[in-house]
């Protein structure tokens, strides 16, 4: 008998910008899904577009002035999250400023489409932007892939410094901002019951955090497990589902944006100064960080 014809697999396609938008569009035919990005832009995810649905919260007049921080997308952290004492990352080599969450938002990366066809891949490497802060050969690149009704990010770091040279310090996190249609309606499940208050820098009761999402909350806790943001007035959830190393969790929502991030780090403030959960890489060698979301309808 004739051998039946292979179906040839759709190819989520990567289109560059048009006009005078500086967005990437890149779309899987099959299910409509669909990432736009601005690479030149700190690597930054501006949508994610899923189930015909957009999932995350962006401020497009304030990213339409380079002079202002980001508000939304997906903003990626490194190679600190949070600040370090004076901003100053001292090292062996020597002191150097680094501002908070270091400069990977503020870099240009470039871009391209994953070998399967399943995503995209954003890429950064030193430079003269990036050594004055930080003294170290590297190549930081993130995978984004579109699944069923989820979202996976890989990450991974490579120390492209000689032999010899000192092992390089980091922590790697990413700042989704989820839209959500109502604030005060949301709830969060899988949250242990104690956190880190980064508004006073001081333990406290999860439970109190979240009865304050209206007026404003920023905590970090410990990971157990996926997260689940509930909106329903908007009719949907999302969860985080992190993984080791990147496995702590931070909350942040900043009233009255109808947003809440739920945000995956390797490791708290100031790790590269404490060394708590400080990641180091020798050189020559990678280490590879993920998470992934997914999305539901209620």
């Amino acid at each position: 008998p004739t051998a039946p014809h292979a179906i040839a697999p759709h190819p989520m396609t990567l289109q560059p910008p048009t006009g005078s938008s500086p967005r990437w569009h890149f779309t899987d035919p099959r299910s409509g899904d669909a990432l736009t990005l601005a690479p030149e832009r700190g690597g930054l995810v501006t949508g994610w577009c899923c189930g015909g649905e957009e999932i995350l919260y962006f401020d497009a007049e304030r990213f339409a002035d380079p002079a202002r921080s980001v508000r939304g997308g997906i903003p990626v952290l490194f190679p600190i999250c949070g600040n370090l004492p004076g901003d100053e990352l001292v090292l062996s080599q020597g002191r150097f400023p680094l501002p908070q969450h270091g400069f990977a938002r503020d870099l240009p990366w470039s871009i391209a489409r994953l070998a399967d066809g399943c995503g995209v891949a954003l890429r950064l490497e030193d430079g003269p932007q990036s050594r004055p802060h930080f003294p170290f050969a590297f190549a930081l690149e993130l995978e984004l892939r579109l699944q069923p009704a989820a979202l996976a990010i890989t990450a991974r770091i490579r120390h492209r410094g000689e032999a010899g040279t000192d092992p390089l310090p980091f922590s790697l996190g990413l700042h989704p901002s989820r839209s959500v249609a109502d604030l005060s309606g949301v709830r969060l499940e899988g949250l242990p019951a104690d956190c880190f208050d980064h508004l006073t820098m001081a333990p406290a009761v999860t439970a109190d955090q979240l009865s304050r999402l209206e007026q404003g909350i920023d905590f970090l806790c410990s990971g157990q497990g996926p997260v689940r943001l509930v909106d329903p007035a908007g009719g949907r959830a999302v969860t985080l589902h992190p993984a080791a190393p990147m496995d702590l969790v931070v909350v942040w929502s900043d009233p009255p944006r109808p947003m809440l991030c739920l945000e995956p780090w390797s490791g708290p403030r100031g790790a590269l100064s404490t060394g708590e959960r400080r990641l180091l890489v020798t050189p020559g060698d990678s280490l590879e960080l993920g998470c992934r979301y997914t999305v539901e309808k209620l």
